[in-house]
């Protein structure tokens, strides 16, 4: 068996506006662990994206890897893990989903489990409860999923997005937990249908390639960013300048506070630059779909 593990999970970005926990997308911006066989645990940051202190039980990484182990009624191996990630948490890039693909392709791997895709797409979802960033980090790519009652997924999977994407990271978190709290617990039947069909064009759109219909409606949500714009800095001014400056649209990423353009490639250079010097107080990181979703190398 091998002793040494590198795997790479790429971050994700879910809804792009009125596909509300069932579309997400791999994003170039990954969390990365080596893996090594050893006497007791160690989990090792290289970076400020992850937490600064915690107790090894409480670490995400572990109790999902240990969840998975138990699960298939295997003894997880104690590892060094050491990880780098380009993916800040609470931001709505997928940190968590990420690492609960690691935690699962970790147990994969040191305890030799031979999990399929599907498994892993039904494991990571079940977690999180949704399975838009899980499958979409898994995958990589576009994903359109639902999960049914039994934690089953079915995903169409989509490759070769060919635009780019810019997103507009804040210096401040917010939880899901508290950007679903602001969420109405019913609609209203006929605004329920309007916002259904919107995100049935968005996905027609996206699966279409018709990327300047789908940046129409990834603006035109009514599930949430209504009610989810008010807690997101500069959401309006945001939106409105990737507009003027040739974004085909943008819409919070996941739950936010994060933001994010769909742009042609042709002018994203410039387009960063703009929006940069438009919005210093936002870190503006231009990125890809990934085309992978999560890999493993042995050494």
């Amino acid at each position: 068996m091998s002793k040494v593990w590198q795997i790479s999970v790429p971050g994700s970005t879910a809804n792009l506006g009125p596909g509300f926990d069932s579309i997400g997308l791999g994003l170039s911006l990954y969390l990365k662990l080596t893996v090594t066989l050893q006497d007791q645990w160690n989990i090792i940051h290289l970076d400020d994206n992850g937490p600064k202190e915690f107790e090894l039980e409480e670490h995400l990484l572990y109790i999902i890897a240990k969840k998975i182990a138990d699960q298939y009624d295997q003894q997880l191996p104690a590892c060094r893990v050491e990880m780098t990630s380009e993916l800040p948490l609470a931001r709505g890039l997928g940190s968590s989903a990420a690492v609960i693909v690691a935690g699962i392709e970790l147990a994969n791997q040191v305890c030799e489990l031979g999990l399929t895709v599907q498994d892993k797409l039904n494991l990571s979802s079940q977690i999180e409860g949704h399975p838009d960033n899980a499958t979409a980090s898994v995958l990589g790519g576009l994903t359109i999923s639902s999960m049914d009652d039994n934690g089953i997924v079915d995903t169409f999977h989509i490759n070769d997005i060919e635009a780019s994407f810019v997103v507009y990271v804040p210096d401040v978190e917010l939880k899901t937990s508290e950007s679903r709290s602001v969420l109405p617990e019913q609609l209203n039947r006929a605004y329920a249908v309007r916002a259904s069909a919107n995100a049935n064009m968005l996905a027609a759109s996206l699966m279409a390639r018709d990327f300047e219909r789908a940046g129409h409606y990834m603006e035109a949500d009514l599930f949430h960013e209504p009610f989810r714009a008010k807690l997101i800095p500069a959401y309006a001014e945001i939106r409105t300048a990737a507009k003027a400056n040739g974004a085909y649209g943008t819409a919070l990423s996941g739950a936010g506070p994060t933001l994010i353009s769909i742009i042609p490639s042709a002018i994203a250079t410039d387009f960063v630059q703009l929006m940069t010097k438009q919005f210093p107080e936002h870190q503006v990181i231009l990125t890809k779909a990934d085309e992978h979703g999560v890999q493993v190398h042995k050494q």
